[in-house]
């Protein structure tokens, strides 16, 4: 058996060790806006209820490990003392993993990721319209473990209002854990699914992928695409060029002159595939 002093790895050794030994972790969807009413949106596995009176849930922003810089999320629940968890299912889950690219202060991840912001009734954050249970918080306290890059920073919520979808619900009135659907994190780009187990999904760390607001705008509305497939496309840090689009249309004439749909519905095809490349040429072949 590997026995094994923390104090005798590095931060990032460490941290893979634990993340891949406590899984499957659940996820905190957090929205929360600074102090001038900006949104930002950010998940977060260190997460869990830890009490139903008062309803309290606890997560942790922890400082980067690779550079020791915090969260906008941590930095928002100091200044305002409000935020919003929402849950992941697996219906937005690539969508979940494309908000959590490190995009700079200011941008808005709601917009970036293509969720959609719904007005809270007791706090100012938003919530996440398409994620099937949302509680609104206030936030009780924040416990700083240390200063150091991979320290936690425990932030405690009250929740005041809490929101579910009664599609998942069953005839008792009761969250149906099939019908919900929730997927977990678990160690490197590894997830699971609560009713199937685990999958694997690239995690956006070193790139800033487009973002669903930067698709043309009937890629952006497709009713063929799913929220899933555009999170997929978000992901990309570049369009491909348009001589590589023409190229590719030289060699699949079979794409050329076909409705939007058709390309949608074939980009799709190439999706499933896990290329994704080919999908957006399709996509942007006039």
């Amino acid at each position: 058996m590997l026995t094994i002093n923390p104090k005798d790895i590095s931060t990032g050794k460490l941290h893979g060790y634990l993340l891949g030994s406590v899984a499957p972790r659940p996820i905190a969807f957090a929205s929360t806006v600074d102090v001038d009413g900006n949104p930002n949106l950010s998940p977060f596995s260190f997460f869990n209820v830890f009490g139903a009176n008062p309803p309290t849930l606890v997560f942790s922003p922890a400082r980067s490990v690779r550079n020791n810089t915090t969260k906008h999320t941590l930095d928002n629940a100091e200044a305002t003392k409000e935020v919003v968890i929402n849950v992941v299912n697996y219906d937005i889950v690539q969508q979940m993993s494309l908000s959590s690219t490190m995009y700079p202060k200011g941008v808005n991840e709601f917009e970036k990721a293509g969720l959609t912001m719904l007005p809270s009734d007791e706090v100012k954050p938003f919530r996440v319209a398409e994620s099937p249970v949302q509680m609104e918080c206030k936030v009780v306290d924040i416990i700083y473990t240390g200063s150091e890059g991979g320290a936690g920073n425990l932030i405690v919520c009250e929740v005041v209002k809490l929101h579910i979808n009664e599609d998942v619900l069953d005839e008792n009135g009761q969250i149906d854990h099939y019908k919900i659907d929730l997927v977990a994190r678990a160690g490197g780009n590894f997830y699971s699914r609560a009713r199937e187990g685990f999958f694997e999904i690239p995690k956006p760390l070193t790139t800033l992928g487009i973002g669903v607001d930067q698709m043309p705008e009937p890629v952006k509305n497709s009713s063929i695409l799913t929220g899933n497939n555009l999170g997929v496309l978000g992901n990309v840090e570049t369009l491909p060029s348009q001589e590589s689009v023409n190229n590719f249309s030289k060699e699949h004439p079979e794409f050329v002159g076909i409705s939007e749909e058709k390309k949608h519905t074939f980009a799709q095809q190439f999706l499933e595939k896990n290329d994704v490349e080919s999908a957006w040429k399709v996509l942007l072949i006039k």
